[in-house]
């Protein structure tokens, strides 16, 4: 009896939050599209998300181009189809690999940071300060933050994606005696339309959600430090598990357009 009580508790509770984030994205959108825009406060953020996370980003990328070029190369020397590495990596990479790995590096870094920082904003009270004051905590904490998410993230993809390629390529250079011009051409002859749109697509949806929940979770934080504790790794397991979702829906709806 206490358990089902405890199942039905936590059912209730994991709908709520489902209904206080919804409300919460509607709210953004509103805030979003109304004056006064901040602009300066929106590029601050935009230029510490995407500076602080390139290092990061970039060494990630690497060390998938070469672990997944290491990996498939045996199985592919063993049907004596090592011509096929460049177009099997970089369509692996482009269309699923690349955007979801750095995804979830960025959840982990980005989503992480925006719950802790506003969560220890409304701990230390100053958000309501700020609501006192008559300043729209709203539009300057949660808007620039999340649209500076959904703007940075696809060019973080973009970047770790060329790294992984350029890593793929090296190895190859090294146990292939493939050159780096002839690498590159088969992988642009290799990507089509339809590999590089979606992905593209569903980066700024997976931007959007890592800085809608990081957002959400460090501004409606509980009081006391354990709450920003809390805010901090919630947002991110929040974050990664909407990642996985949008990515199902991106995937199932670019079978239907595209014909992948």
């Amino acid at each position: 009896m206490a358990i089902s009580l405890k199942v039905s508790k936590g059912i209730k509770t994991f709908f709520l939050e489902i209904g206080e984030l919804i409300y919460f994205a509607l709210r953004f959108f509103k805030e979003a599209f109304t004056k006064p825009f901040e602009f300066k406060e929106l590029m601050r953020q935009c230029y510490n998300m995407g500076n602080k996370s390139i290092l990061l980003v970039s060494i990630t990328g690497f060390i998938l181009g070469l672990v997944f070029t290491l990996q498939s190369r045996p199985t592919l020397m063993e049907f004596g189809a090592e011509a096929w590495m460049p177009s099997m990596v970089s369509i692996s990479i482009v269309r699923e690999i690349g955007p979801i790995i750095i995804a979830l590096i960025c959840a982990g870094k980005i989503s992480s940071g925006i719950g802790a920082e506003l969560g220890s904003m409304r701990v230390t009270e100053q958000i309501d300060a700020m609501e006192v004051s008559g300043t729209n905590p709203f539009k300057y904490l949660v808007v620039t933050r999340v649209l500076a998410a959904t703007l940075m993230l696809p060019l973080l993809i973009i970047l770790g994606d060329a790294i992984a390629l350029f890593g793929s390529a090296l190895v190859e250079y090294l146990k292939g005696e493939v050159s780096f011009l002839l690498y590159f051409n088969k992988v642009v002859n290799a990507l089509k339309f339809s590999d590089v749109l979606p992905a593209t697509i569903k980066s700024f949806f997976f931007g959007f959600a890592i800085g809608l929940v990081g957002c959400f979770k460090g501004f409606y934080c509980k009081k006391g430090t354990v709450g920003v504790g809390e805010a901090s790794n919630s947002a991110v397991v929040y974050s990664s598990m909407l990642l996985f979702i949008i990515d199902f829906i991106a995937v199932f709806v670019s079978d239907i357009f595209f014909e992948i």
